[in-house]
């Protein structure tokens, strides 16, 4: 399969509704360690939204289920994460205006303009510590496969997802609450990069995909 409907990213999409509540302690937690320690209850606080309304939403369209969604980011989700995820969301949605299903090309598209929206919004770029360090690689890893076998694809972006996690740990954040503290920032993990890595490693286990996850903060 190299094409997905709308029922499927519904299903993804509710997938990670339930990663995020689960894990809204544990976001929370790797917050506070440089950050506020509100990251998880953010973001858990908006998902809760959205796994509740996800049943009646406007599926007309792909590109309408994820721009109400992106409203929900919005409005729900607290902190600098209500706008950043919402513009993700809202960007992927234009990006599949008026479709019921996506090729593999038009996934990665989405995953671009996604991309670009979340760093004009936000500003930040690859290097700064936030969860770019692990979309950016994610999108070069799509645009460098053929999308065939998407459960290849699956296990290759978790992958990059998971190596973010260590690969950025000891950089000093640049954007964010982080920021402000300085090098006490570097030696810790980006709660926003744990967050993307940890919604993958759980697709991987729903749909099936064989992986065994390298971090520390995904294999505990």
């Amino acid at each position: 399969m190299s094409t997905l409907t709308l029922a499927d990213i519904e299903q993804a999409i509710d997938v990670t509704c339930d990663t995020v509540i689960r894990n809204e302690k544990y976001f929370s937690d790797l917050d506070g360690l440089a950050g506020d320690g509100d990251f998880g209850t953010s973001l858990a606080t908006g998902f809760k939204v959205i796994k509740a309304d996800l049943p009646t939403i406007d599926k007309s369209a792909i590109g309408a289920m994820l721009l109400k969604i992106s409203m929900i980011c919005s409005k729900h989700v607290g902190g600098s994460s209500g706008p950043i995820w919402g513009t993700g969301f809202m960007r992927a949605g234009m990006a599949a205006k008026g479709m019921t299903e996506v090729d593999y090309a038009t996934l990665t598209a989405m995953v671009g303009s996604a991309l670009e929206g979340i760093m004009a919004r936000g500003g930040a770029k690859r290097g700064d510590k936030t969860l770019l360090d692990a979309l950016i690689p994610i999108h070069e890893t799509m645009q460098a496969m053929d999308g065939s076998d998407l459960k290849a694809v699956l296990a290759a972006v978790t992958k990059v997802a998971d190596e973010a996690i260590d690969e950025t740990r000891s950089l000093v954040a640049h954007r964010g609450r982080a920021s402000q503290v300085g090098e006490r920032s570097s030696n810790t993990p980006d709660p926003g990069i744990v967050g993307i890595a940890t919604i993958l490693y759980d697709w991987c286990k729903h749909y099936g995909v064989d992986y065994t996850p390298k971090a520390a903060e995904l294999a505990r």
